[in-house]
């Protein structure tokens, strides 16, 4: 059928989803003759390029087709759909002969391209190519699909119960700090009172010297005045602008006295 004469754009994609399987079945048959491993490496990662391509093709073929589904026959639709199957089930045999060659070569950065390969992605693992696959196949895939959602389930529940579990030690980190905090304010508020006491204390100390001091010059000033008029009285008996100091009579009088006694008995 010449497909460029009901569409033109499906035409184009026909034509380079042709030339991407040529260019596939080429790749492999060259790839059994290089003998270097890392020549065959380098090789088997343009030939996955080239599958994830033809998988991009394949599905603009397919959308372009239902857009022009109401404009076609049905016959017409059936002999596309059938083209369109035909291009995966060669397609999907390369991905068959690209896993082979892969493990053969047990290059394990080629394998890693298993998970973006063409019908082979995670979240959307041959669900463009289902059509082409049995009831088996299709069942096997959709087991395989609930094992990885489970194990995605099981690993979710872990980051969860971790999260949990460095909330709970995290909450405890802060309660122990804040309980400790609490502690240090109150040591800081006894040090802060003992310190305001302190400084009283020192401030009456400070008034009780200040006091003995007064006390203490005006005791020295009374014992100097006594001491002085003491001084005087000695030097100058005679004085009578100073007061005779009471137990300190003048010893000229005690002789007067004598005097007169002994004057009488004679």
């Amino acid at each position: 059928m010449d497909v460029s004469a009901i569409n033109e754009e499906l035409a184009n994609i026909d034509a380079q989803i042709s030339d991407i399987l040529r260019a596939l079945s080429n790749g492999f048959q060259k790839l059994d003759k290089i003998k270097d491993p890392n020549r065959q490496s380098r090789q088997l990662e343009e030939l996955t390029e080239k599958m994830r391509e033809c998988k991009r093709l394949i599905k603009e073929f397919d959308r372009e087709l239902k857009v022009e589904e109401s404009n076609i026959s049905t016959s017409v639709n059936k002999t596309l759909n059938e083209r369109k199957q035909a291009m995966i089930k060669e397609l999907n045999s390369f991905v068959a002969l690209k896993k082979q060659y892969g493990g053969s070569l047990g290059n394990k950065r080629i394998e890693l391209f298993d998970a973006h390969e063409v019908g082979h992605k995670p979240g959307e693992e041959d669900v463009f190519l289902a059509s082409s696959m049995t009831n088996q196949q299709l069942m096997d895939t959709g087991g395989r699909m609930m094992n990885e959602a489970d194990q995605a389930i099981e690993r979710s529940k872990k980051v969860v119960e971790d999260t949990v579990n460095v909330g709970a030690e995290t909450a405890a980190a802060l309660k122990a700090q804040t309980e400790q905090m609490s502690r240090i304010v109150n040591e800081l508020d006894s040090i802060h009172f003992s310190m305001k006491k302190a400084s009283q204390l020192v401030k009456e100390i400070g008034r009780q010297v200040a006091t003995d001091r007064c006390i203490m010059a005006l005791l020295f000033l009374i014992v100097v005045g006594v001491i002085a008029i003491i001084i005087v009285k000695i030097v100058n008996p005679k004085n009578k602008d100073i007061r005779d100091i009471p137990g300190l009579a003048p010893p000229a009088n005690r002789r007067l006295l004598w005097e007169r006694d002994h004057h009488y008995y004679s």
